[in-house]
């Protein structure tokens, strides 16, 4: 079995990664948007054989989870090409394009499930459902030609499906030949090897003791998708005596998954419709989208009225309907629940100085989707796998002070497992 990192082998997201069996078949794991691609940016699908057209020695593509820098070009590849995802985030995925353009969803073949094996050709694929910021996010075992591959994908030991990291630390495959490990919190340096994560449970402590001392709205910003951070953010309300309310998007994402997540029927919840998504509704001509909604949907006079009654799960972009309309004022705090980098770019900037304006408080309470150091350190450990090639880190070269056995490997360098 050969491997080749096409994206991924020095830097974070875009990953793409093909493996050859000894007979010529592959696969491909992932087929991610560079983070460094504008969004007006074309970005050219990468080299692979069959990706872009016909080509039977190209046996499918398997998306690891549903963050644009692993599944953003799936959408570009050949029909040809099977594509196999977690049900519930191809639902997510689907669920979600009717707000954004950013990415073609996946049309799924087939779906992942946790620790249930299948095969494509040679190889026999099991994937192990992971703790993510991402739902439905996997790592994969793959095997071919009497040899191992394990591919860590994104995950974490923090959030609400800590449980699942525990597991794969207590219960791992064995002998893996090689695992891809990835290392978004190696840094250049080694100030943040030690580095320890709130988990989503001490930052929902958190929420509530804000939404306790904060007098109007709090308005929580971040990704719709994150549903770790919903269910944070809905329960830190409830323990509060607030109402949570989402946008739209929010509520169809979370609708597309599961009936325990956070969505319109919850005692509490109610839904936002901002003045971009009633265009959308209204050139779409689906119009029942909103209708639905029924007694949950809230409108701007009902926040404006009562600002402490309420706490919000919404999009960055809703903050400036949310502070001309007097849904948030300078007795509420908006937090910024993402990373802190964004603040940074240009629309980070127009957002700050938008609060700034209206004397509204800006705090953040974040927790990464990311493992720490010494999380991977204990994944590694517990593997004890032959070789650990590093990926998804700008830092791939400190890992060899991090981890036993290691062996970078290069953009576009084709390597024997």
């Amino acid at each position: 079995m050969r491997v080749r990192i096409h994206r991924g082998a020095a830097e974070i997201g875009g990953n793409c990664v093909e493996v050859a069996a000894g007979n010529g078949q592959r696969i491909v794991l992932d087929v991610g948007r560079p983070l460094s691609a504008g969004w007006d940016d074309e970005v050219a699908l990468p080299p692979v054989p069959g990706l872009g057209g016909n080509d039977a020695s190209l046996c499918g593509v398997v998306v690891s989870h549903p963050h644009l820098d692993h599944y953003g070009l799936v959408g570009a590849a050949s029909n040809s090409v099977p594509v196999f995802i977690g049900e519930e985030a191809a639902r997510l995925l689907a669920a979600a394009s009717f707000f954004s353009s950013a990415a073609a969803p996946p049309v799924p073949s087939g779906f992942l499930r946790d620790r249930t094996s299948f095969t494509l050709g040679p190889f026999t694929i099991t994937p192990f459902l992971n703790d993510h910021s991402a739902f439905d996010a996997y790592s994969l075992l793959i095997e071919a030609d009497g040899r191992r591959l394990f591919y860590s994908g994104d995950l974490r030991a923090h959030g609400r499906k800590a449980a699942l990291f525990e597991r794969m630390v207590a219960s791992p495959p064995s002998d893996v030949d090689v695992m891809m490990l990835e290392g978004t919190h190696v840094r250049p340096d080694d100030t943040h090897d030690d580095a320890e994560f709130e988990t989503e449970t001490e930052l929902e402590q958190r929420f509530a003791s804000l939404m306790a001392d904060t007098a109007g709205a709090v308005v929580t910003l971040g990704s719709a998708q994150n549903l770790d951070r919903l269910v944070t953010v809905f329960r830190a309300a409830r323990r509060s005596g607030r109402q949570l309310v989402v946008d739209l998007y929010g509520a169809t994402v979370a609708a597309a998954t599961r009936p325990t997540i956070p969505q319109v029927g919850f005692e509490g919840l109610r839904v936002f419709v901002p003045k971009r998504q009633r265009v959308r509704v209204k050139e779409s001509g689906e119009f029942e989208r909103v209708h639905t909604l029924g007694a949950s949907r809230v409108f701007m006079e009902e926040l404006a009225a009562n600002p402490s009654g309420f706490a919000f799960h919404v999009p960055s972009s809703t903050a400036y309907e949310l502070l001309r309309g007097g849904g948030l004022d300078a007795a509420g705090t908006a937090v910024w629940s993402m990373w802190e980098g964004y603040l940074a770019e240009p629309s980070g900037k127009r957002l700050l100085a938008a609060f700034r304006e209206n004397s509204v408080p800006l705090v953040s309470l974040h927790t990464s989707g990311h493992a720490s150091v010494k999380d991977l350190q204990r994944l590694v450990a517990a593997f004890q796998p032959g070789r650990v090639v590093p990926m998804h880190s700008e830092a791939t070269d400190r890992f060899a002070a991090l981890f036993p056995r290691v062996e970078q490997h290069h953009d576009n360098e084709w390597w024997t497992v």
